[in-house]
């Protein structure tokens, strides 16, 4: 379904920890005031109950014979600078001596611009970071006070500039479009500080109003406008041509990087290749080891942790759970060939090298339509491995409607 991945196992840590909440977020984060004061609940108190899962994970991780450690690590949040470079060099430490680091491994943390510093940045590279990606979202004020964001808006590329000059080649900006109240001059503006930053990979996502979020309750209420779909296609138009007229080609529907700059961990994700989870609500995708109760024999797990930090500490520190029953804290799911071939369209698909892709009559259809309405193109693999399709450039703006109609016409 998927070409080989020269990279295959990756770490993921998720840090739920935010001093404030943003009013477009829906993550599994939290801050202080909605913690309390339990010590599951504290860093000191996740960063124990991390090592331990850590731990586990090394464990029920069915690895092969080369294996040498996983080829990367992205901490992602919640803020996980929040846990300072001591933290984070804590929490690295113990992926070295548990899951494993292999060499030359891509070390990715997000960061937000205001809780990082010159010497935050030059620590983590001393540590064997790799790789810094920065929410800056708008340098409009007054777009970044409609999203709730904390930050000043010439921090993102300051911090930009400070991780670089600390030894990071690779810093990712990360941009939200499509915001009510921001303007075209408002998003040019933004791209005009990204490109000015010298980073070698920009994400670019449309604002999406998510239920249950500050937000969504200021749309309903007529406060803000929802966003305009025709706004942000013009929107991503503007982003996709500002960044190839400056030598960045978009490589996933949403990112962009110059050459060398790919994120190395999402291609994981992309390409079909494993990943644990870690940390509250974290996600993953491994086999598991013959021993691990509810394994899937020869085939893919998803692993799903407990969301709240004060279960997933106690869980873990506190419990009975053991190899063969991981207990409340790692619920698993067993997926079968036909969740991994959905998923591999899906997430594949995505991207602009496309996929290799077996065709029936009824998917057959389906994707003639679509190179005929120019949206997507099919170049054939050698004999007996089918066809690989990829979206064209207009393609992307109906990247999901494409994915979803494949994969109706595949069931």
């Amino acid at each position: 379904m998927s070409e080989p991945n020269p990279l295959t196992h990756g770490l993921y840590i998720h840090v739920p920890f935010c001093a404030s909440r943003c009013g477009y977020c829906d993550f599994n984060t939290y801050t202080p005031q909605e913690l309390g004061e339990q010590h599951g609940n504290s860093i000191p108190g996740y960063l124990n109950a991390l090592e331990a899962e850590l731990e586990r994970a090394a464990q029920m991780w069915d690895v092969p014979e080369d294996y040498a450690g996983v080829q990367t690590v992205f901490f992602g949040g919640g803020t996980p600078s929040m846990l300072g470079h001591e933290g984070l060099t804590r929490a690295l430490r113990a992926v070295k001596r548990t899951v494993g680091l292999a060499p030359d491994a891509e070390v990715t943390t997000e960061s937000n611009p205001e809780s990082t510093s010159p010497e935050f940045f030059h620590e983590l590279r001393e540590e064997g970071f790799t790789r810094i990606s920065l929410g800056m979202q708008s340098a409009a004020g007054h777009v970044l006070k409609v999203l709730e964001r904390q930050h000043t808006p010439g921090r993102p590329v300051a911090a930009a500039k400070e991780a670089m000059a600390a030894g990071f080649a690779h810093v990712n900006l990360d941009l939200i479009y499509g915001t009510p109240t921001e303007t075209d001059a408002d998003l040019r503006a933004s791209l005009d500080a990204v490109l000015s930053a010298g980073v070698d990979h920009v994400s670019a996502y449309s604002l999406i109003v998510e239920d249950g979020t500050a937000m969504a309750r200021k749309v309903r209420r007529g406060d803000l406008p929802a966003p305009d779909e025709d706004v942000l296609a013009d929107r991503y138009t503007m982003i996709d041509n500002a960044l190839q007229e400056h030598g960045f080609s978009w490589y996933e529907v949403s990112n962009w990087a110059k050459p060398g700059g790919e994120c190395q961990h999402n291609l994981i994700y992309w390409r079909g290749g494993q990943w644990w989870g870690a940390g509250p609500g974290a996600h993953g995708c491994v086999r598991l080891r013959p021993e691990v109760h509810g394994h899937n024999p020869g085939g893919l797990t998803r692993t799903v942790n407990a969301k709240h930090p004060g279960k997933y500490f106690s869980g873990l520190l506190s419990s009975d759970a053991t190899l063969s029953d991981p207990g409340p804290i790692i619920t698993t799911e067993m997926l079968t060939d036909e969740d991994v071939r959905t998923e591999r369209i899906m997430l594949g698909l995505r991207l602009a090298e496309g996929i290799p892709l077996q065709e029936s009559p009824e998917v057959t259809q389906v994707i003639d339509k679509y190179v005929d309405l120019g949206l997507l193109e099919r170049g054939l693999l050698e004999p007996g491995r089918g066809s690989r399709i990829r979206l064209t450039e207009q393609g992307r703006y109906l990247a999901d409607g494409i994915v979803t109609d494949i994969i109706v016409a595949q069931d």
